[in-house]
């Protein structure tokens, strides 16, 4: 799979997220939200960006989506400011290992890497269960164990992404503004 090229975009991105949930109203108010489909799924991004850069970056980036366009594939991105890297502490009580850091940021869902710094749990990468609130989350441990110690978690913040449409202006010689928008795709 290609990876877009280290061209960071302009200031000034805008990332737009429609949740895909089924809703049934009730004659008497309530109503019913379920997810429709798989849950790792349900928030696919939608990034529109901004480049403005030299007109020879401005040739590598077109290039690379024209050749997604000919190979019909999507491409590994990550947007700017959207992984991160947080230390904290954890306690594992049987397969459940709640997780606490301070403002953790990560939601229901996530796919973090998890280096357990100390203690005796198994490094690797895991979705977050559960959140409990701003400061713990938990995930499901592969072996059921009793310990506690210091974590460090990762959110890469790189997904895959397809892009359907891009405009190129040049303003002045030798500058060009690329907008585009990147659409999350989720496949095997």
């Amino acid at each position: 799979m290609a990876t877009f090229p280290s061209i960071t975009p302009t200031y000034g991105m805008r990332k737009t997220s429609t949740p895909k949930v089924k809703v049934v109203r009730l004659g008497d108010g309530y109503e019913f939200r379920a997810l429709y489909g798989l849950p790792l799924t349900q928030d696919p991004k939608v990034y529109d960006l901004t480049f403005n850069v030299s007109e020879t970056e401005a040739d590598v980036i077109e290039a690379f989506l024209r050749s997604r366009v000919n190979d019909q594939a999507s491409f590994t991105f990550t947007p700017p400011a959207e992984g991160f890297t947080k230390t904290g502490t954890y306690s594992q009580s049987g397969t459940t290992v709640t997780i606490s850091i301070s403002s953790h940021g990560v939601a229901i869902g996530d796919v973090l890497t998890i280096d357990y710094t100390t203690g005796s749990a198994t490094d690797g990468t895991f979705a977050v269960a559960s959140s409990a609130d701003a400061n713990s989350f938990t995930v499901t441990a592969a072996a059921s164990a009793t310990n506690s110690g210091n974590v460090s978690i990762t959110l890469s913040g790189a997904g895959k992404y397809v892009c359907g449409s891009w405009t190129k202006t040049i303003p002045y010689n030798n500058r060009a503004v690329i907008n585009c928008t990147f659409r999350e795709v989720f496949e095997p």
